[in-house]
């Protein structure tokens, strides 16, 4: 069962989609209020639907005018959690240099305490179909796609979505201490179309991700991965996010990505981002500059 927000009549409207994509019009306007209702009434969404005689809307589903599924407080981040992302960092920061045996990345990838670092916002994060950014002073940018968790109470994790964490590969690999100014720019950070429930995924990492990104209509990239690839477990992730730290329930936390275009790639003002996952649906993105 999937959690999803969207226009309908000129307002916002929250829903649940089954498996068979019919969409289900709930009252609850808030997911982390909508989770702990049927945790603690002992109620599946299923049971939600059918406890309140809800009627599916007559809409196509592929037709619906998604915007974000939650508008967290805060969004985090996780960095290294995949070899394909070690392997893309040391590139960048070695410049491609073979005699250079290990770098800090290396550390971090083997390292008991995983890389978490602060990504957005409320008032900055891009929702479905919404505009991204690229900055004027890099010139080598690309998406992140990648598993976003919801967190709810304590470490519950209480939600799957997709998440686009941008990043400047130039300006994180001149320095790592750039790392804020690589990650953190004006809309450069997206999450949607839909929160999957965890009653909807017997296995989180089963979870597929694919990104394609499209220039003139022309797929430039297509790239598939799977949430078992993850070096870390997702628990943990979480664990060292809340760990000493101050969060709201449905604070977001990208998991890392383990999908890298080519090291000519970059993106270019009128990209489109098309990142999806069977379960959670497509978050489409378009480039302009800022």
């Amino acid at each position: 069962m999937k959690f999803i927000r969207f226009i309908f009549e000129n307002q916002v409207q929250t829903a649940l989609i089954n498996e068979e994509n019919s969409v289900f019009p709930i009252e609850f306007k808030d997911y982390v209020e909508f989770y702990y209702y049927l945790k603690e009434n002992n109620l599946t969404a299923s049971d939600y639907i059918q406890k309140e005689n809800i009627q599916p809307l007559a809409v196509n589903v592929e037709e619906l005018q998604y915007t974000l599924p939650i508008v967290p407080e805060e969004i985090w981040a996780s960095g290294v959690t995949y070899l394909k992302s070690k392997e893309a960092r040391n590139y960048e920061a070695t410049k491609a240099n073979v005699e250079i045996q290990e770098t800090f990345y290396d550390k971090v990838y083997d390292a008991e305490r995983p890389e978490i670092f602060f990504k957005s916002t409320a008032r900055r994060i891009a929702g479905p179909l919404d505009d991204l950014t690229i900055r004027s002073d890099s010139n080598w940018q690309i998406p992140e796609p990648e598993l976003t968790l919801i967190i709810g109470k304590n470490e519950d994790i209480i939600g799957f979505t997709l998440g686009n964490d941008m990043s400047c590969r130039d300006i994180e690999g001149e320095n790592p201490l750039y790392l804020p100014q690589a990650k953190i720019w004006k809309n450069s950070c997206s999450i949607g179309p839909a929160i999957l429930m965890p009653e909807g995924i017997e296995n989180p990492y089963d979870i597929d991700i694919t990104c394609k990104i499209l220039r003139d209509n022309v797929i430039q990239f297509e790239g598939t991965a799977y949430i078992s690839q993850l070096k870390r477990k997702l628990d943990e992730l979480v664990h060292y996010l809340v760990f000493e730290n101050d969060i709201e329930p449905g604070t977001a936390l990208m998991t890392g990505t383990c999908i890298v275009p080519p090291n000519e790639f970059t993106l270019q003002k009128g990209d489109r981002i098309e990142i999806s996952s069977t379960k959670i649906g497509v978050l489409v993105n378009s480039i302009t500059e800022n």
